[in-house]
């Protein structure tokens, strides 16, 4: 989350759940809608961290964002879903890789 921060973003929400799913964070940059869903990984062994995010996990975001801007009475604006991927390798500093767009 400090990564978004950083990068002047606000954090409207976080692990915000509903019947259909779970959003990681909900942030604005004040003219648009971050939507943003982390993947962590200790390893490769399953791939890149961001590779996670399929087709599936991508329209099940997109349904979960439509019951948090109904959920907070938010109307139409402007949405971007990101990726944040974060490695943490054993014994390793940590590093985010910030995928804007990235849906």
């Amino acid at each position: 989350m400090r990564h978004l921060t950083e990068r002047g973003l606000i954090v409207l929400s976080r692990n915000w759940r509903c019947r259909e799913g779970e959003l990681d964070i909900v942030a604005t940059d004040r003219s648009t809608l971050v939507v943003c869903e982390v993947k962590t990984r200790s390893g490769r062994r399953f791939g890149e961290p961001a590779e996670a995010v399929t087709e599936d996990k991508q329209a099940r975001i997109r349904r979960v964002t439509s019951r948090w801007l109904s959920a907070f009475q938010v109307g139409w604006c402007p949405i971007r879903f990101d990726v944040l991927s974060v490695d943490c390798p054993p014994g390793g500093e940590p590093t985010v890789r910030h995928i804007p767009g990235a849906f």
